[in-house]
C-alpha cells in the first residue's frame, strides 16, 4: 500500500482525466482536419483508457480548481494529469501562496476520489523561446518560484511528479512547435511517454507504449514558423512584457516575490 492507502500493485487506468492549460489542449500537435491532439489522447491510447480532457487555453491554476476540477471529480478517473501554472507566471498578480492552495486542493480532491495524480514541473522557457535578457531573467525567477510550489504540493500530497526539464531532449528544437512555447507532435509524444512512465512506476499497466514516431499530425514548415512570429510571437512578447513590467523595473528580479 502507498502512503495514500492506494494499492500500488498492477492496476488499470480505464478513465483518464486531463486538466490544465493549452499544452493539455494539445496545442502544437495539429491534426490535418483541424483541431489538436497532443499529450492527452496519446496517453489515453497508451493506457487503453477513455479520456476526459477538461483543459482550456489560457487556463491558470485557479481555473483548474474552480472550472475543471468539478467535472473531473464527477468523472471519477483512475488517473489524472495536471499541467498548469505557466499562465500564472506571466501575470502581474502572480501569487505563490494562492497557487499552492489551489493546486493542493486539486490534488487532494482527486486523490480522495481515487485518482492517481501526476503533476508536471517546468523547464526553463528562456532556453527555448528567445526573449530580451531582462524578461528572460524575470520569467526564470517566476518559473523557479512556480516549481517550488509544485515541489511542495507534491511532497505534501504524495502526488507523482514529471520533471519536464529532465525529459530526454527537452531543449532540442524538434521537441518544440513553431511557437517555441508548446511541444511539437514529437514533444507531445515525449510528454505522453513521460506521464506513462510515471504511472507505470505506480503500478499502472501500460498495454501499448507511446510511439515516438510522428504520424497522423499536420506537417509544419519554415513558413509556419515565420508566420507565427509575425502574427503571434512578437505581439505575445509585447503583452507579456507589459504584464511583467513592474517586476522588470525592480533592481533584482531574482528576489521579488514573497515566499508562500
Amino acid at each position: 500500500m502507498s502512503a495514500l492507502g492506494i494499492d500500488t500493485l498492477t492496476w488499470t487506468a480505464d478513465r483518464l482525466a486531463v486538466l490544465g492549460d493549452s499544452t493539455c489542449v494539445g496545442v502544437g500537435d495539429p491534426l490535418p482536419g483541424g483541431g489538436w491532439r497532443g499529450v492527452g489522447p496519446l496517453l489515453a491510447a497508451s493506457l487503453g483508457a477513455t479520456e476526459l480532457n477538461l483543459a482550456a487555453q489560457g487556463a491558470r491554476v485557479a481555473c483548474v480548481r474552480h472550472r475543471q476540477l468539478p467535472a473531473a471529480l464527477a468523472y471519477r478517473p483512475d488517473a489524472a494529469i495536471v499541467i498548469a501554472g505557466m499562465n500564472d507566471t506571466l501575470r502581474s498578480d502572480f501569487d505563490p501562496a494562492r497557487l499552492r492552495a489551489d493546486l493542493r486542493h486539486v490534488v487532494v480532491k482527486l486523490h480522495h476520489h481515487g485518482a492517481r495524480v501526476v503533476l508536471a514541473r517546468y523547464h526553463d522557457h528562456g532556453r527555448v523561446f528567445r526573449m530580451p535578457a531582462r524578461l528572460k531573467t524575470a520569467l526564470k525567477s517566476r518559473i523557479d518560484r512556480l516549481n517550488e510550489v509544485i515541489d511542495t504540493v507534491t511532497t505534501e500530497t504524495h502526488a507523482t511528479l514529471l520533471d519536464l526539464h529532465a525529459l530526454p531532449g527537452a531543449y532540442e528544437q524538434a521537441v518544440w512547435s513553431v511557437d517555441r512555447l508548446h511541444p511539437s507532435e514529437y514533444g507531445h509524444r515525449l510528454l505522453a511517454t513521460g506521464f506513462a512512465d510515471r504511472l507505470a512506476a505506480l503500478g499502472c499497466a501500460i498495454p501499448t507504449p507511446v510511439s515516438l514516431t510522428c504520424e497522423g499530425g499536420r506537417r509544419t514548415t519554415t513558413a509556419h514558423h515565420l508566420a507565427w512570429l509575425i502574427a503571434k510571437g512578437f505581439p505575445w512578447l509585447c503583452r507579456r512584457g507589459r504584464d511583467l513590467l513592474p517586476l522588470l523595473l525592480r533592481p533584482n528580479p531574482h528576489h521579488t516575490d514573497h515566499r508562500p
